[in-house]
Parts: C-alpha cells; structure tokens; sequence
C-alpha cells in the first residue's frame, strides 16, 4: 500500500524517547524512525513495558521527546496550536470516560468541538458529519442510549466514532482492544482495517494483540529492547524481527503461520 500512497502523514526523525528530571534522564528508546502514510492501518506491538506507550504519548505531543522531531503534514507537531492540532490528529485512549451519562450521539458529537463556535453549536455539516461517523460504525441503531448502557465492545466503537467525527487525517489508539474478548478484538481490528481503506485516514494502535495486527495492517512498528523498526508485516517475518521479540526459551514464532506457539 504505500508505493501506491505515498504522501506521509506523521513521520519521526532521530527521535528519542522516555523521561527527565533535573537529575537525570531515562531513555527508553533512541534513533526512532518512522513514516505512516495516508490510509494506512499501523500496528505499534512489543512486549510488555517496552514502551509503547511512551512512544504514543511523544508522537501525540502529551509527552516531550528527549530528541529529534515529530512532523504531521511535514510540520512540526511543536509548531502546531492546541486548536489546530485537534484538526490533524485524534485520540482514543484506555482512560475511563468522565461521564457515561451522555448519550451516544451527544459523545460522538464531541468529535466537533475543534470546528464549532465559540457556544459549541453544531452546524447542519457537523450533524452530517456525526451522523455520517455514527453509520461507518455500525452503531447508528445506539445514538440514542446512554453510554453507561452499553457493552466495552459498543464503547469502544462510540469512541472510534466520536475520532472519525473529529475529522483528522491521522487517528491514534492506544489499546483499543482491552477488556475485550477475542470475537470483539478481531472485531475492533477489523472496523479499523475498513475504516482506513474507505475514509483513506492513517490508523495508528498499540496492542498485544500480535498475530491479528500481522494479518490485519499495512504496516508494523515493532519495539524491541535494542531498536525500533517499521516495516510490512511480510518483510519483518523475512527478517525474522518477529524471533526477537520474545525469550526463546517459552514463545516461538512460526513464519509458516505468522504466529506465535508456546512451545512445548
């Protein structure tokens, strides 16, 4: 898919990431670099405690990178106002909502607040737009229910929702499958996959969900404790990037399958 859409959403540069403090700096990954394009579908996987999510939080701004540059749309992400990054980049985070009280398409709605008026009223094209959001779901049959009604699986496709509203050119998830079971990850996944074919937007999500974002994304940013690469699926399992993620003493992965086993 990308020699065919080549225009680069987000890219990194000699980025470095993890944490500092007037005594001291803590890297937890270096030298990161990265191109997502249009339209792509984007899994960031690794084990556990690696880093993902410090490597969200710095492509999304809430963090400050130790080093390096984020761009969005070839600009600076540290150029960008707080108003007009909410026009380029949405999120989904793991967090709790504030309140469940709100009905679906009140939450949905939400997904508006960059574009409307200082009352936040919503214009005849916002309603379009979150109507049109609410039907690329599949949850237009919910607008009406009040979210502390709903399954996790029904939530996390509200708040899918509500980012598709906001109209960015890059989403970015963090986890969007926990809590879920497995029908309902392969579910999760699936929508994401359709959504970034149809609406042409790069989908980026963190996940533990390995073997399904190897058959599911365009492309893979894989974490490791000694570097970070991004490649196809296909061409990470030929250069066995997949074999160093985890002890070979208890996991295996099989290039056959593209999956992982337990060995015995």
């Amino acid at each position: 898919m990308t020699e065919n859409n080549p225009h680069i959403i987000l890219k990194t540069k000699a980025l470095s990431i993890g944490y500092a403090s007037k005594k001291e700096r803590t890297i937890v990954a270096s030298n990161i670099n990265i191109e997502l394009h249009k339209g792509e579908l984007v899994g960031l996987v690794g084990g556990n405690g690696i880093g993902k999510s410090t490597l969200l939080r710095t492509l999304t701004n809430v963090q400050n990178a130790l080093g390096g540059a984020v761009f969005i749309n070839a600009k600076n992400i540290k150029d960008y106002p707080a108003l007009d990054i909410a026009k380029v980049m949405s999120l989904v985070l793991t967090e709790q909502m504030m309140s469940k009280n709100l009905s679906v398409f009140e939450l949905v709605a939400l997904g508006r607040q960059p574009y409307t008026n200082w009352v936040g009223s919503l214009s005849e094209n916002d309603l379009t737009t979150v109507n049109t959001a609410l039907t690329q779901t599949n949850i237009s049959d919910l607008k009406h229910k009040r979210c502390f009604e709903l399954s996790d699986g029904q939530l996390q496709k509200v708040m899918i929702a509500r980012a598709l509203a906001q109209d960015t050119d890059l989403i970015i998830l963090d986890e969007p499958t926990t809590h879920l079971d497995m029908y309902h990850k392969a579910y999760i996944l699936k929508l994401l996959q359709k959504l970034a074919k149809e609406t042409h937007k790069t989908i980026l999500f963190s996940s533990h969900e390995i073997d399904l974002a190897i058959q599911l994304c365009d492309r893979l940013i894989v974490m490791s404790k000694d570097n970070v690469v991004s490649n196809t699926p296909c061409n990470l399992i030929s250069s066995g990037t997949f074999e160093t993620l985890f002890p070979k003493d208890l996991i295996a992965f099989d290039e056959k399958t593209g999956s992982f086993r337990v060995k015995k």
